[in-house]
């Protein structure tokens, strides 16, 4: 029997409460990402502008598989990650699009959420990737220790920009 894999499932951790991305979580989702420093390193590095995070919302409403962050203890919204690519064929599946307050840097809490969505990934694929910029070391530093292994590059365009982004890979750990 295939299983189709679940884009958006509501996943709970010890920190945090992953759940589906919906319209009403513009207004705390945007206060979080109206800081510029998250997406200093980032390729679309003025992503904290209202125009321009308008569209990326817009965009991870239309994905299917875009998710709030909550904070367990404060029940804010922290951010924001995604499932995006699924390819049956390959049985690989994309997480990416992730941002976090920085209040919240430091890897515990991106770590869970890293946890959380490549246990559920796991459940339908082999492999999970991540697209990085190229010259974004604070998330290339991130993917690296929860085990991704560098797998190449890829281009990617970001508005009517073509950036060179770097591959990671995870591969599911056969028991």
């Amino acid at each position: 029997m295939v299983m189709v894999f679940e884009l958006q499932p509501h996943l709970q951790g010890e920190l945090i409460d992953v759940r589906p991305l919906t319209p009403e979580d513009w207004d705390a989702l945007f206060a979080v990402a109206s800081d510029p420093l998250i997406w200093e390193q980032h390729p679309a590095n003025d992503r904290y502008k209202e125009d321009v995070f308008r569209e990326f919302f817009k965009a991870a409403l239309e994905s299917g598989g875009a998710f709030s962050v909550i904070d367990n203890q404060t029940q804010q919204v922290i951010g924001s990650s995604r499932y995006h690519a699924y390819d049956a064929e390959q049985s690989e599946i994309e997480i990416g699009w992730t941002f976090l307050a920085r209040k919240y840097w430091g890897g515990t809490y991106n770590g869970e959420l890293k946890r959380l969505m490549l246990g559920h990934a796991f459940r339908f694929v082999d492999r999970v990737a991540f697209i990085v910029g190229q010259d974004n070391w604070r998330s290339r530093k991130a993917v690296e220790k929860i085990g991704g292994v560098l797998a190449g590059t890829v281009q990617k365009h970001y508005g009517n920009q073509l950036v060179t982004n770097v591959k990671y890979v995870i591969v599911k750990p056969h028991k």
